[in-house]
C-alpha cells in the first residue's frame, strides 16, 4: 500500500514541516504565510449572524448568491468586465481548491501546462493530478522579470493552458503590463486557455495590479481566480472562487461538485459582508502592510541579506549566501533551530533546487512587534 505514483515526488509540503520545527523550537514563525492578527469583526459578525439566523445547510454549488452577487460586482468594478454571478463565479473552498479544481475541470492527460517559477507548490501537485505535463520558465533574481525567450520557447502544440500568479508568491513581482501582454499575446496564438491566481491583488505597494482577464481577447480564455484570506486576514475560513467565460465555468464546476460541492454557507455570508468593505479598509491594509515590508526589509540589510524588495504580496526574497551556509534549507534549519526564526527554503518551489539555493523567504504578515523580535534575534547571524 503507497502513496499514488503521481503524488510520490511531492511528499510533505515544506510549509508542514517548517511550522513544526518553528513549534518544537519556540521559534518566531515568519515562514508559512498566515498573520498572527485577526480578521476584522464586521466580516465575523456577518458569519455568526448568518449561523443564528439558520443559513447552516448546503450552499448551492456554485455559492450563495450573495457572495456570488458581491464577487461580479467587485471584479467589474476593477476591471470593467461584465460579469454574470449566476453563469460566470463559483466559490470555492480556498483558491487551493479552486486551482486544483480548475486543472482537473480543464486539463487533460498529455496536456502541457506553462507553470512560471519559483512557483507555489500546489501548482505542480495539480498539473499531475490532471496527468499533464509542466513546462516551467523561471524568473531569476535580482528583478525577476518575466523571460520573453524562455516563455516563448516554453509554448507548443501540447500547450492546454498556462498558470500566472501575480502578484508573484515568493518573489513579489506585480507583472507588467508589457509582461501580460505578452501572455496574452501567446495564449491568442496558441490557442491556449489561462488561469490567473490573484490572491494578493489587494496587497500592491509600488505597482498596479492588472487582471489578465482585462485584455483584449483574454475574458473569452481566462479563469481567474482569488479568494478572502489573504485580503482580510482570514486564512483558516478557506473561500475562494473563480471568475470566468462560461465554457471555463462549466469545467471547474464539473470537478468541483465531486470535491468539495460547496464551502461552509456561513462563512460564505461573512465573506460577502468582506467584500463589501469600504475603499478606506484597502487603503489602511496596503499602509499597514508597507510599514511591515519596510521594517522587514530594512533590517535585514543591516544584517547583511541582499533583499529584494517586493512589489506585492507580504514575502520577502533575500540572498543568504553571505553567511556561509552551503544551501537554503541547511541555512533555514540553522534559523529555525540556532537563532530561533521559522523561514521558507525556496528551492521547493523551483523544479530544479539549486536554482532556488541561495535564497530565503520571509513572510511579513506578521505584526510589527513580531517583525522587530525576529530581528533581533536575527542579530546574532552578525557573529
Amino acid at each position: 500500500m503507497s502513496t499514488a505514483r503521481r503524488l510520490q515526488a511531492f511528499g510533505q509540503t515544506i510549509f508542514t514541516e517548517m511550522s513544526r520545527l518553528a513549534i518544537e523550537h519556540d521559534a518566531v514563525n515568519l515562514g508559512q504565510g498566515f498573520p498572527n492578527f485577526d480578521g476584522p469583526d464586521f466580516i465575523k459578525d456577518a458569519a455568526l449572524d448568518a449561523m443564528r439566523s439558520g443559513k447552516n445547510q448546503y450552499a448551492p454549488l456554485s455559492g450563495v448568491s450573495g457572495l456570488r452577487n458581491a464577487i461580479a460586482e467587485r471584479f467589474t468594478s476593477r476591471t470593467g468586465i461584465e460579469v454574470d454571478p449566476d453563469a460566470h463565479v463559483t466559490v470555492t473552498s480556498g483558491c487551493t481548491e479552486a486551482l486544483a479544481s480548475s486543472f482537473l475541470g480543464l486539463i487533460d492527460p498529455g496536456d502541457e501546462v506553462v507553470i512560471i517559477e519559483p512557483f507555489y507548490d500546489s501548482y505542480p501537485a495539480d498539473v499531475a493530478l490532471a496527468g499533464a505535463t509542466p513546462r516551467f520558465v523561471t524568473l531569476s533574481p535580482p528583478h525577476f522579470e518575466l523571460p520573453e525567450d524562455a516563455l516563448r520557447a516554453a509554448f507548443g502544440p501540447k500547450t492546454k493552458a498556462i498558470l500566472v500568479n501575480t502578484p508573484h508568491n515568493p518573489t513579489g513581482r506585480v507583472f507588467s503590463r508589457d509582461e501580460l501582454q505578452l501572455v496574452a499575446d501567446l495564449c491568442k496564438e496558441h490557442d491556449v486557455i489561462a488561469i490567473t491566481d490573484e490572491v494578493y491583488e489587494d496587497l500592491v505597494f509600488d505597482e498596479s495590479h492588472l487582471s489578465l482577464a482585462r485584455f483584449d481577447g483574454m475574458w473569452e480564455r481566462t479563469l481567474t481566480l482569488s479568494s478572502l484570506g489573504k485580503t482580510f486576514s482570514l486564512t483558516g475560513w478557506k473561500v475562494g472562487w473563480a471568475i470566468g467565460p462560461a465554457a471555463l465555468t462549466q469545467g471547474i464546476r464539473a470537478a468541483h461538485q465531486f470535491i468539495t460541492f460547496a464551502t461552509a454557507t456561513p462563512l460564505q455570508h461573512g465573506a460577502a459582508a468582506a467584500l463589501r468593505a469600504p475603499r478606506s479598509f484597502y487603503d489602511e491594509l496596503t499602509a499597514a502592510y508597507r510599514r511591515r515590508r519596510d521594517v522587514l526589509t530594512d533590517g535585514l540589510r543591516s544584517l547583511g541579506f541582499e533583499v529584494f524588495t517586493p512589489e506585492g504580496t507580504y514575502f520577502v526574497l533575500a540572498d543568504h549566501t553571505l553567511f556561509g551556509f552551503p544551501d537554503d534549507v541547511t541555512f533555514a534549519r540553522h534559523m529555525v533551530t540556532d537563532i530561533g526564526v521559522a523561514v521558507i527554503p525556496p528551492s521547493a518551489f523551483y523544479h530544479r533546487r539549486d536554482d532556488g539555493k541561495s535564497l530565503i523567504r520571509f513572510a511579513f504578515c506578521k505584526d510589527e512587534t513580531t517583525i522587530e523580535h525576529a530581528l533581533e534575534r536575527m542579530a546574532k547571524l552578525r557573529t
